[in-house]
């Protein structure tokens, strides 16, 4: 089979890193939000059911097929909206799952239509990029802010990646985890008591469909998933140099959103972060290859549905600065390059920094992350120094 002639360790490990990243980075909210919905344990354990399968069926597949790295995620901020707003108002399960479909057809929609992909293309590629880097350099700082908590185990890992990179550059990211992961065993900072040996079941609820919950979850769902979300994600693909099918990969999400819905599936979206790991230089020298890293993204995926609870608690073993040196270490060459491609036209120099600094901000208004506050700032900057102008 092609796929394992084109496989290889730092592929296996660029898949393996995303896993972490995405997994540990946001599972404490979807749990948040079940709860704030009244979910009993089988509930949320559905929630993990649905969310691992449809991530992994939705990167295994299309990347298989196009022998592209197609890489989807659950909505991190649309689990941080449904967590608030559960908790503000009195929403039950069957209310919260009306809310899901409902936001699934909305973005399913959206990729049917192909509005979605036409304002992308209408994005310069200087703007996409100022927005990748800005959307990963704070794990960037992030990794080296770990160090205050765990010095030891950051520098080793430091020093790891550096010599991996000078000498074993295709395993730089394999040596400086499994340096980190040595460094966290032996001074007892793996947490192995979190590992619950049991299946993931899948639990129905019926939804329930109310204006209420139209407003206060299925819009701003719908609104945080696409900007904070998918928009990120599309920059990362041109940003890398992929050319995917956006607006049928949108589509897909959202058809599967609609089926894993009643069982917890609330919103699946493109991934950025996890993505820039898997489409990156780190994870295949071969860019035609890189699609073997989120095969395997997508498997783990599907193993974490699976079996929820038992890989749920062997991934939140490891300690949280682990993690955050492997993410920003492994994504440093994909900042390097979004902050390249982000300057090298001069004419869109200053408004790709807006979008840079914006992004990288953190900033929500409204509900809405940075991500698209960056590249609203970065638009209105480039329409405000070009309009009119003869030759822009």
């Amino acid at each position: 089979m092609r796929f394992f002639r084109d496989l290889s360790l730092s592929a296996f490990t660029a898949g393996f890193v995303a896993v972490l990243v995405g997994f540990t980075s946001s599972v404490a909210l979807v749990f948040q939000a079940a709860q704030a919905f009244g979910a009993t344990p089988a509930q949320i354990t559905s929630w993990m059911w649905a969310l691992g399968l449809g991530v992994g069926l939705c990167c295994l597949v299309p990347s298989l097929w196009l022998r592209k790295p197609v890489m989807v995620a659950w909505s991190t901020p649309g689990a941080a909206v449904l967590a608030s707003a559960g908790m503000a108002g009195s929403f039950t399960m069957p209310e919260a799952v009306g809310a899901f479909l409902v936001c699934a057809v909305l973005i399913t929609l959206c990729g049917v239509t192909g509005w979605f992909e036409k304002l992308m293309d209408r994005i310069p590629m200087e703007i996409a990029s100022a927005l990748l880097a800005g959307v990963l350099a704070r794990f960037g700082l992030q990794a080296f802010g770990a160090a205050q908590t765990a010095l030891g185990m950051v520098l080793a890992m430091l020093a790891a990646y550096l010599l991996g990179r000078r000498l074993l550059p295709r395993y730089a990211v394999v040596l400086t985890l499994l340096v980190g992961v040595a460094w966290a065993a032996a001074s007892g900072k793996m947490e192995w008591s979190r590992v619950q040996w049991e299946l993931a079941l899948p639990v129905f609820t019926a939804p329930q469909f109310t204006w209420q919950a139209f407003v206060s979850l299925a819009l701003p769902l719908f609104v945080v998933t696409m900007a904070s979300q998918n928009m990120p994600g599309v920059a990362v693909i041109r940003a890398t140099g992929y050319e995917l099918p956006v607006s049928r990969l949108v589509s897909m999400t959202g058809i599967a959103s609609l089926l894993l819905a009643p069982f917890g599936g609330y919103a699946l979206n493109f991934s950025a972060i996890t993505a820039a790991i898997c489409m990156g230089p780190e994870a295949h020298e071969d860019k035609d290859k890189r699609y073997t890293a989120a095969v395997v993204c997508g498997a783990m995926y599907m193993v974490i549905g699976i079996f929820g609870a038992v890989v749920t608690g062997l991934l939140i073993a490891f300690p949280q600065e682990l993690v955050l040196a492997i993410a920003g270490l492994a994504l440093l060459g994909s900042i390097g390059g979004g902050l390249a491609g982000a300057l090298r036209d001069e004419t869109h120099r200053e408004a790709a920094l807006i979008t840079f600094l914006v992004t990288l901000s953190g900033v929500v208004i409204a509900g809405v992350g940075s991500a698209f506050w960056g590249v609203a700032a970065g638009v209105v900057a480039l329409f405000v120094q070009k309009y009119g102008r003869r030759g822009s």
